[in-house]
This record gives structure tokens, C-alpha cells and sequence, in this order.
């Protein structure tokens, strides 16, 4: 069994993560949820279809201004952890994580070339998971895809980040997307769960164009880097954290 899967698997057997709640959210809105793998099949290939000739511009743009391959593919977490490969445009200099500031992007990234400037500004780089939509392996709307080593670190609450399909956007990325905190971001996410529905979705959508092409805003960190997942721990619990460990009285309420 995958890594990933395995380490979702234990922590519900275990008895960390109630089955009750997996149940709740994956049966109570079954009928909805057909609904929603059927709109994102829709829009997943009405999206292609009508987005191919800009991607081949792209592509083109992007083979002649740096060197390496048009996209970017990276093992994410999906659902129930199980790992799968993003597609998304190339917007950095070819293996940019073997240098600089390796999986922490900044703002005025040196590794970040001509047309991924462009590209990060408009999201246009996102565009090509519509791909991993068509797949099955993500949806139009859900929790923002983490990386396999930060799905290592969730701990219980955080876990339930896992119970759906990671989305291109989410609760999360309309709410300030980078500009948000680890916490707030997770924090969203769950919310999101917590009160899903096709038509919570559709807004989203909608309000997504808003931020995306008119705000423009998250698109890194108020400090003007992407930080790496970083687990929050409770203060009483851990006196002492390490200095990579954030240290929170309110990070593990559920």
C-alpha cells in the first residue's frame, strides 16, 4: 500500500480519526456528491476544450524563454492521502527546488522566470489541473492539495483535510489564499467540510474569478514567501518546542 494511504489508513483504525466522521461526510451527501463529480467532469473538459489553444500559446511561451519542460509535475496528497501527480505549468527555472529557497517560493524568486511571472500572476499555471479534475484525482472546488511530507505532520483535526478530493479552489483561497496562515488555511478547509454543499460550491467558483482576476491578492505570503508547512502545537503540551515548531493555545481545538 502507498506511503500516504498507509499513514491515513492507521490513523483511523487506530481509532485518532472517528469512522463516524469519515461516514457522515462521505455518505450523508452521496447524492450531492454525484452531482459534484459530475460537474467537475463537465467543466473539466468544456475547460480544456476551449482552453487548448491558449495552453499551446503558453507552451510555446514558455519552451522559449527558459529551458526545461512546459509543465510542472509534483507527487501531491489526494484523497484519503493517496498520492498523484499535478499538472501544472512550468514557472520556475528547470529542478528550482534543488536550489534557493527549495519548496518556499518568494515573491522576487530569481528561480521564477520571465513568462511564470505572468503566469503566477494571473494563476494561469493552475490551469492545467483541470487535467488531474478529469482524472478523478482532484475537483473544481475542495481543500488546497498538500504535499506527501506535510500530510506526515497533519495531526488528527488536520487530517480531515483528506476526507474529499483537493481542489483547484477553495474556501481557503478565496479567504486570502497565502496571505493566511497554516492554521487559517486548515481552519477554512475544515469549514468548508463542514458545511459543503453544490451550492456552496458554485459560489465559490464564482467568487474565485473575483479574487483571481480582479483582487489578485494570496498569491504569496504576507511576508512575501511561501512558507513550508510547519506543525502547530499546543503551548501546555510542549513547554519547550523546537524553533521549527510553531507553539499555539488554540491549534488542535476540534
Amino acid at each position: 500500500m502507498d506511503k500516504q494511504v498507509a499513514i491515513y489508513d492507521n490513523s483511523v483504525n487506530k481509532g485518532r480519526l472517528p469512522r463516524a466522521t469519515i461516514e457522515s461526510q462521505l455518505e450523508n451527501k452521496k447524492f450531492q456528491s454525484t452531482i459534484k463529480r459530475g460537474i467537475d467532469i463537465s467543466l473539466s473538459l468544456a475547460g480544456l476544450a476551449l482552453l487548448t489553444p491558449l495552453f499551446l500559446i503558453i507552451a510555446t511561451l514558455i519552451k522559449t524563454d527558459s529551458e526545461g519542460p512546459v509543465f510542472f509535475r509534483q507527487e501531491r496528497a489526494g484523497r484519503m492521502g493517496k498520492p498523484f501527480l499535478i499538472w501544472k505549468f512550468r514557472t520556475m527555472i528547470k529542478d528550482a527546488a534543488n536550489h534557493g529557497l527549495g519548496l518556499n517560493v518568494s515573491e522576487n524568486d530569481p528561480r521564477i522566470t520571465r513568462i511564470g511571472r505572468i503566469l503566477r500572476k494571473w494563476s494561469l499555471d493552475e490551469l492545467p489541473q483541470l487535467i488531474n479534475v478529469l482524472a478523478g484525482e482532484m475537483s473544481i472546488v475542495g481543500p488546497r492539495t498538500g504535499l506527501p511530507h506535510q500530510i506526515e505532520k497533519y495531526d488528527t483535526r488536520q487530517r480531515q483535510r483528506l476526507l474529499v478530493r483537493p481542489g483547484i479552489s477553495g474556501l481557503s483561497v478565496i479567504k486570502g489564499r497565502n496571505l493566511l496562515s497554516w492554521k487559517e488555511r486548515i481552519d477554512f478547509d475544515i469549514q468548508y467540510l463542514s458545511n459543503w454543499s453544490v451550492w456552496r460550491d458554485v459560489k465559490i467558483i464564482i467568487q474565485t474569478f473575483w479574487v483571481v482576476l480582479v483582487l489578485r491578492k494570496g498569491i504569496y505570503g504576507a511576508t512575501g514567501v511561501n512558507d513550508d508547512f510547519t506543525p502547530v502545537l499546543p503551548c501546555d503540551t510542549d513547554p519547550k518546542p523546537k524553533q521549527s515548531v510553531h507553539c499555539s493555545n488554540d491549534s488542535l481545538k476540534t
